[in-house]
């Protein structure tokens, strides 16, 4: 438990937690979209902190951070990226492909059944990474589809995908989201916008029930990745098991005693040999 609580004590606005927790203050999070998109918002309406998208039982559900809606009902989803994960199965990065998805399930979810799909709203996927993802050294990349034989031919489909690079070195962003980029990387407070938020996040960590939610969270995760991993190993176990049985039964060796060197059943090793 000490160390949950030096833990929490040490979260910075990099932690998904703090990071959804901060953009649910309503003033920060329109600020800071105002800021990068250049636009003035009314207001925003909060759709669902930590909205877990899972259209159906065999898909793969996703967990968003923040999803706001403003007054013209434009749609922005907010991420914090502090890993640039790969899959080491192919080899590649996952996030071009995680913005597809996150896409693509928050326009099911957008669409109710029935209607028709020109109601779809404008939406924006927003990646904040702690890394530049392209090592162009843009402050952002904002994406839209167009035609490849015009490039000037743009898709009207009103879903735009930003991946921010708080390591950028150029392009043209205004001094709030500049001093915001400073703050997620050195935790460095130089205007009245930082300083709002370098105070929540000090007012989250004074906050009794923000501390024991957090450590709540952190205890079932440990808890989840201790049950997979004993899962992992009773797998792993299982599996050598088979094999071996299968050695075993190329040698010519009897059922019954292949059951007895494997741990499994005679009527597994009977499968076995039928195969």
């Amino acid at each position: 438990m000490q160390d949950l609580a030096t833990k929490f004590a040490n979260l910075t606005i990099q932690s998904d937690f703090i990071f959804k927790k901060v953009m649910s203050r309503k003033r920060i999070c329109k600020h800071l979209l105002e800021e990068l998109l250049q636009i003035e918002i009314a207001d925003i309406n909060y759709i669902e902190a930590e909205k877990t998208l899972e259209p159906e039982y065999t898909s793969r559900g996703i967990r968003l951070d923040i999803i706001v809606a403003d007054d013209k009902n434009t749609h922005y989803n907010l991420e914090m990226q502090v890993k640039n994960n790969k899959n080491p199965d192919t080899d590649t990065y996952v996030l071009p492909k995680r913005s597809r998805y996150y896409q693509a399930l928050l326009d099911i979810d957008l669409l109710q059944k029935g209607q028709p799909y020109d109601l779809l709203p404008p939406t924006f996927i927003i990646f904040i990474c702690v890394f530049d993802f392209f090592e162009k050294g843009n402050y952002v990349y904002t994406f839209k589809k167009c035609c490849l034989e015009n490039r000037k031919l743009e898709l009207p489909d009103e879903a735009t995908t930003m991946i921010l690079n708080t390591k950028g070195t150029h392009g043209d962003i205004s001094k709030d989201i500049k001093s915001f980029y400073d703050y997620v990387n050195n935790h460095i407070v130089t205007t009245d916008f930082t300083k709002q938020i370098d105070d929540e996040i000090s007012y989250l960590k004074l906050d009794t029930k923000v501390r024991r939610e957090f450590m709540l969270m952190e205890a079932r995760l440990l808890d989840e990745r201790r049950e997979g991993k004993a899962e992992g190993i009773a797998e792993g176990e299982a599996n050598a098991n088979i094999a071996t049985a299968k050695r075993l039964l190329s040698m010519g060796l009897n059922v019954q005693d292949i059951a007895k060197a494997t741990s499994l059943s005679i009527d597994q090793v009977e499968a076995l040999k039928a195969e």
